[in-house]
C-alpha cells in the first residue's frame, strides 16, 4: 500500500507544476506550499484513500487570484492516479519577513529595466501618434487585447501619463497589488497592465515633465513583475514630446507604430511623430490608419477623406531611408467607441474570444504581421 510519506512527496512534486499567475513561478519554487499531510482513511475498493491537506501561504492577504490557484491545487491532488485523495486547503499569508525575503529574491534578479537586457526576447511596440484625436489608445487596446487572445503573453504600459485611457478600455477599476515595493499589474481579458489612472488621485490633473516624467516611466518598467511577456506595448502620449524620448532611450529595440487618421491635418502631424526615429534609436515599423471609412448600407463613405496612411507611410519611407508600410486600415466603427467605454475591447467577444468578423481578421492580420516582421 502507496503510504503517506510517499502521497506527501508526490503531491508536493505535482505541485510544483502550478503557476502563480502574477509571478509566473512555481507555486513551491515561490515558498507558498508550507505543509502537505496525508492522512490514510477507510478505503472503499482497491484504491487506498487518504485525506491531504495543504497549507497554502499566500503572498497578500486577500490575493485576488487566490480562487484561481486553489483550483489549480485541487485539480493536482484529485488528479492524483495512484489513490483516491480528498484534498483540505488551508490558506493564509505569508509573515512579513517571509515575503520581505520572497521579494527581495524577485528584485535581485532584475536590478535594472527587464526589457533592455542582451538576450531579450519580447517584442516591444510603441504606439504613438501626432495628434489627439485619432483613435491611438482604442488601436493600443484592441491590439493588446489581439495579442492575447491569439495566446501570447501580453504586457501593456498606459506611457500617456496626461490622458490615460487603458484602465477605461479594459474595465479595470482596481489597484496594482503591492508586494512590499513590487508591484503587480492588474490582469484584464488576458492582458498585464499598468496605468498612473489605477492609483488614487490619478483623476487630478498631471504636470509632470523632464525627469520625473521619465522616471514615471522607469518605475513602470523597472517596479512592475512583467515576467517575460511574449509583446509588450505602450500606448504612448500624442506628439514628439518627453515620454517619446524616454521610451527611446529607456527602450532602444522597441518598434513604432504611428496612428493616423485620412485627413491631411492628422497625416501631416503624423509623420513627425514618426520621424522621431531620426533623433533616436528606434525603427518605425508602419502606420496604422483608423477611421478610413464608414459602412452604411453596404456602401464605404470617406468621411475623413483618404489616403492619410498611405502619405505618412510614403513620407516616412521616404524620409527615413527603410520601408515604412500601411500595416492596416480600420474603419469607422461604433462597435469601437461603444464596447471599447464598457469596458472590452471591441476586437473580442463578450467570452474574451477574438471576433471571426472583417475587424477581428484585420487585428489579428496586423498583430501577425507586427510578430513577422524583425
Amino acid at each position: 500500500m502507496t503510504d503517506a510519506r510517499h502521497i506527501e512527496a508526490q503531491i508536493y512534486e505535482r505541485l510544483s507544476k502550478v503557476i502563480d499567475p502574477e509571478l509566473g513561478r512555481s507555486i513551491t519554487d515561490l515558498g507558498m506550499i508550507a505543509a502537505i499531510n496525508a492522512v490514510g482513511v477507510t478505503s472503499q475498493g482497491d484504491m487506498p484513500s487518504y485525506d491531504v491537506t495543504v497549507h497554502v501561504e499566500l503572498t497578500v492577504e486577500g490575493c485576488p487570484l487566490s480562487q484561481t490557484i486553489t483550483n489549480q491545487i485541487n485539480g493536482a491532488i484529485v488528479s492524483y492516479p495512484d489513490a483516491k485523495l480528498t484534498p483540505h486547503i488551508e490558506v493564509s499569508s505569508m509573515s512579513h519577513d517571509k515575503l520581505a525575503d520572497l521579494v527581495a529574491g524577485l528584485k535581485a534578479e532584475r536590478k535594472q529595466n527587464p526589457f533592455n537586457k542582451p538576450g531579450v526576447k519580447t517584442r516591444i511596440f510603441a504606439i504613438a501618434s501626432g495628434k489627439g484625436g485619432v483613435g491611438k489608445s482604442s488601436v493600443s487596446a484592441n491590439l493588446a487585447a489581439t495579442f492575447a487572445a491569439l495566446g501570447y503573453d501580453t504586457a501593456a504600459i498606459d506611457a500617456d501619463i496626461y490622458g490615460f485611457s487603458l484602465p477605461k478600455l479594459f474595465g479595470v477599476h482596481t489597484q496594482p497589488t503591492n508586494l512590499n515595493g513590487m508591484l503587480m499589474p492588474v490582469t484584464a481579458w488576458g492582458v498585464k497592465l499598468i496605468s498612473i489612472g489605477m492609483f488614487a488621485g490619478a483623476d487630478r490633473a498631471i504636470l509632470w515633465r523632464g525627469p520625473r516624467l521619465q522616471r514615471s516611466l522607469e518605475q513602470f518598467l523597472s517596479d512592475v513583475w512583467w515576467g517575460d511577456p511574449d509583446v509588450l506595448l505602450l500606448d504612448l502620449a500624442p506628439g514628439t514630446g518627453d515620454m517619446a524620448i524616454s521610451v527611446a532611450q529607456a527602450l532602444p529595440n522597441a518598434e513604432l507604430v504611428v496612428v493616423t487618421t485620412p485627413q491631411p491635418s492628422a497625416s501631416d502631424v503624423a509623420v513627425r511623430s514618426g520621424l522621431v526615429a531620426l533623433q533616436v534609436p528606434m525603427k518605425v515599423r508602419g502606420v496604422v490608419e483608423n477611421m478610413s471609412w464608414y459602412e452604411h448600407k453596404g456602401e464605404r463613405l470617406e468621411i475623413f477623406g483618404a489616403g492619410g496612411g498611405r502619405r505618412v507611410s510614403d513620407q516616412l519611407t521616404e524620409t527615413l531611408g527603410y520601408d515604412v508600410p500601411l500595416l492596416a486600415q480600420l474603419p469607422l466603427d461604433p462597435d469601437l467607441r461603444e464596447v471599447g467605454e464598457s469596458g472590452r475591447p471591441a476586437v473580442l467577444n463578450e467570452d474574451g474570444a477574438l471576433r471571426s468578423d472583417a475587424l477581428g481578421r484585420t487585428f489579428r492580420e496586423l498583430a501577425e504581421g507586427l510578430l513577422r516582421s524583425e
